[in-house]
């Protein structure tokens, strides 16, 4: 499996000027595929002795596990793996006793990743490709329960 990034190039107005301005050239990361959890079990089966299912069980429950930290407010850290906490955004109040709740707008989850994964950026190497604009359709996961058929 070839290990590098692909990208395009793509022109992109100029923030802040109105109408857009002279266009400038810029790098857009193109995907190559999806992992999902199906191809991770496999490729983690391939490298150790765990089973398929038990990797999926755990993989599911990891989910589960962070999820459930993360609603407790807590930062979930998966040791140099990275870390997951939650942020917010809000509107702004003049004295901190006018604040409530409901000028909350918006929760993220942000992730950082640790000293593993940081690592892999400086490990990259780039291939430059040209733009798709289908990108999202060529990427989408087939609905389960659908096959195509063609009629004779």
């Amino acid at each position: 499996m070839e290990r590098s990034v692909n990208y395009s190039v793509v022109g992109r107005p100029q923030p802040g000027n109105n109408g857009g301005g002279d266009k400038k050239f810029y790098a857009q990361a193109q995907a190559t595929g999806v992992m999902g959890l199906k191809e991770m079990a496999d490729r983690i089966q391939r490298m150790c002795t765990v089973t398929r299912p038990d990797t999926i069980a755990v993989l599911v429950a990891l989910c589960d596990v962070m999820r459930d930290g993360l609603m407790a407010g807590e930062i979930v850290r998966l040791d140099n793996m990275g870390s997951f906490q939650i942020s917010v955004r809000s509107k702004g109040a003049d004295k901190e006793e006018d604040f409530n709740v409901s000028m909350i707008k918006k929760a993220r989850i942000n992730f950082r990743p640790g000293e593993e994964l940081r690592d892999v950026l400086h490990k990259l190497s780039f291939r430059k490709v040209p733009m798709r604009k289908a990108v999202n359709a060529l990427l989408e996961e087939p609905v389960e329960g659908k096959q195509h058929e063609e009629q004779v």
